[in-house]
């Protein structure tokens, strides 16, 4: 039997052991509003902290230009979700916030996370990239 596709929760309000919750954030670290404020109250960023793994948190900047200038962060986030499979890594819709973005245009950056067995995208964003 075919193992049910998890899709990130549309809201997060706790987290388990283990369990990352991974947002868009600045590079300066200000998780005033959204996604980040929630990670900032709740889940343990680090105000000053705009890039990586903080507490359960991890953090791509998505305020500081286009899509080609967020890409790199979210390689680097898929190449380290790979490398800490201890970790399971809830995707919230990125950039689809207070950064403006649509999900089509987020969505392809993390066509490499569907190959990775412990970063779990929203439902959205799945659905995009394998339309």
């Amino acid at each position: 039997m075919e193992k049910a596709i998890e899709f990130t929760p549309d809201y997060i309000s706790e987290l388990k052991d283990g369990e990352i919750f991974v947002f868009g954030s600045n590079l300066a670290g200000q998780h005033g509003g959204g996604a980040a404020r929630l990670a900032y109250n709740q889940f343990g960023a680090e105000w000053g902290v705009g890039v990586g793994l903080t507490g359960q948190t991890y953090a791509i900047p998505t305020m500081h230009g286009g899509v080609d200038a967020i890409a790199p962060y979210v390689d680097e986030f898929i190449e380290f979700a790979r490398q800490n499979s201890d970790m399971k890594f809830y995707v919230t819709r990125i950039g689809c916030g207070i950064a403006g973005f649509r999900d089509e245009e987020m969505a392809p950056l993390f066509r490499e996370a569907l190959n990775v067995s412990n970063i779990v995208l929203p439902e959205s964003f799945y659905n995009i990239l394998t339309q």
